[in-house]
């Protein structure tokens, strides 16, 4: 058994065209996601699936019970691939994710989805603090473009200035298809 996890990390619908809060090329994520998905499943790999669900019927997206917190079709679960619901940007924080993995003998997670700027870099710095190899698909993420002090950036800029950093020192940052050639 692999000791490499895939972790796909809120592919869900209010993200896409048409959702709630919609991310700068979540479709072109998605489609990598997807292929990672495959390779992994094709490799034998331990696939988990998380999806981020607000507490508040009134929050902005990712409501209770709505279509929009769904994972999207194009990464759909298999009956076999455990789905663990958050509340919080850290996909660790009290989902039971880590006793998981330690369970399974995992040592290294493969991680995508959404946002960058938040639920990525949360769960990638967190998994690397509890001790995992972290291997960030960067093109299989989205970001949303943000403003702070009066400077706006575009989704392109908030994910470049996320992925840096954590390419420094808590992940290897690498494409798809750089993924897929190994």
């Amino acid at each position: 058994m692999s000791k490499t996890a895939l972790l796909l990390v809120d592919i869900q619908n209010d993200y896409f065209p048409g959702g709630d809060w919609e991310l700068h090329a979540m479709e072109q994520a998605a489609e990598n996601a997807a292929s990672l998905l495959a390779a992994a499943r094709e490799a034998g790999q331990m696939v988990v699936h998380i999806r981020h669900e607000n507490p508040s019927a009134e929050a902005p997206f990712f409501r209770p019970g709505s279509r929009g917190a769904e994972i999207h079709s194009a990464v759909a679960p298999t009956a076999d691939e455990p789905v663990l619901t958050k509340a919080r940007p850290n996909s660790f924080l009290n989902t039971g994710l880590s006793d998981l993995l330690q369970e399974a003998g995992i040592e290294a997670l493969t991680l995508c989805g959404a946002m960058s700027q938040m639920c990525i870099d949360a769960t990638a710095r967190a998994g690397r603090d509890l001790g995992f190899d972290i291997t960030l698909a960067e093109d299989a993420c989205a970001a949303r473009a943000m403003a702070f002090g009066g400077v706006e950036l575009s989704a392109q800029q908030v994910h470049a200035a996320f992925m840096a950093p954590l390419a420094m020192s808590y992940a290897r940052v690498v494409s798809t298809a750089e993924l897929l050639k190994n």
